[in-house]
């Protein structure tokens, strides 16, 4: 499927070198605030306590947040979850600070904003045990339950860390044992080069304005690698079958033609992509913000990638049709007259 097809090839390498210089520094950019500034890391990573608040009525989120604030308890996060009268609230490692302690502290603030007090309530489970809970109660109606609260501890933080850059490390590195098997060595190390370019920028995008780093970020990373080598692969393929047909093209003007018949699929593959992501975006709230902001700089940054990054590395690494199409017996005659005749 098409929607329109350029009859004439785009002289892409011909910019090759200016717009790699300008990766290259983008590159060297996204580093710098990596080192100097680091990644605003979540709870999962760092360790805190969550606690799943569930109201009457919708919500007040500003009211909440500022309601948490007021405690002075570092950088609280709240959000809606799920349903708009569910509220959840992550709440940084306060040194030797009790769980139980600190979230009877937040749970009798709210309750205390909502003109209730805070009490006790047993009941008895199905399994006959007795369970006592807090309640927020404010004459008869119990404008608000505390659902959950959860304490992740900075060494579960510290594992989740590190099992998230073994899982980015082993993707990389499968990757480019793929595209080292289906294509050539050099296309691996081009391939690898442009996704690596992809989430170091990424990861340059939050450390520059210091956007939280949760778990479903390092999904969305996750997935942008998969995606920006899916592009790189359909531009190969499309070299792979441009060294076969048309024997007197130079390699810049191979890949020039491999991109150009790619642009109207690019197109309407990474459009309609880009779209459903960008809805994710504006109407996803708070908890796909972050997740989808991730993958819509990881989509930019792939299209740009795969065709000015990987396709050009490629192309100085001296990828040549002799490294992927084996030449046939009568190509190989020195003794035949039809010898690389095309018919």
């Amino acid at each position: 499927m098409e929607f329109f097809r350029i009859k004439r090839d785009i002289p892409f390498m011909r910019h090759a070198l200016v717009l790699n210089a300008v990766s290259f520094i983008t590159f060297l950019a996204a580093v710098f605030f990596l080192a100097t500034r680091g990644l605003h890391l979540s709870i999962e990573f760092t360790g805190g306590t969550v606690l799943e608040v569930q109201y009457a009525e919708a919500a007040d989120l500003p009211k909440v947040r500022q309601t948490v604030e007021s405690l002075q308890l570092g950088d609280v996060q709240v959000q809606n979850f799920g349903t708009s009268r569910d509220v959840l609230i992550r709440i940084p490692l306060r040194g030797e600070a009790k769980q139980s302690e600190l979230v009877g502290q937040v749970f009798g603030r709210l309750c205390a904003a909502e003109g209730g007090t805070v009490g006790r309530q047993e009941s008895v489970t199905a399994q006959g045990e007795a369970v006592s809970r807090e309640v927020c109660t404010a004459g008869s109606e119990e404008p608000l339950k505390l659902q959950r609260s959860e304490f992740v501890g900075p060494q579960v933080g510290s594992e989740l860390a590190r099992d998230g850059a073994l899982a980015l490390a082993a993707t990389i590195a499968g990757i480019m044992i793929y595209l080292a098997f289906r294509f050539e060595w050099k296309f691996a190390v081009a391939g690898i080069i442009a996704n690596l370019h992809d989430v170091v920028i990424i990861l340059g995008f939050f450390a520059f304005f210091q956007w939280e780093f949760s778990l479903s970020v390092l999904a969305a990373v996750l997935a942008v690698l998969g995606y920006s080598v899916n592009e790189s692969v359909v531009i190969f393929d499309r070299i792979r079958e441009a060294f076969r047909k048309y024997r007197k093209m130079t390699t810049p003007q191979v890949i020039d033609h491999a991109i150009t018949s790619t642009i109207s699929r690019t197109v309407i593959t990474h459009g309609s992509t880009q779209v459903m992501v960008l809805s994710m975006l504006l109407f996803g709230g708070p908890t796909l913000h972050y997740f989808s902001l991730a993958l819509t700089i990881g989509i930019c940054f792939g299209i740009y990638s795969s065709v000015f990054v990987a396709a050009a590395v490629a192309m100085w690494l001296g990828v040549k049709r002799e490294d992927l199409v084996k030449p046939s017996r009568k190509e190989t005659d020195p003794n035949d007259p039809n010898a690389g005749a095309v018919v």
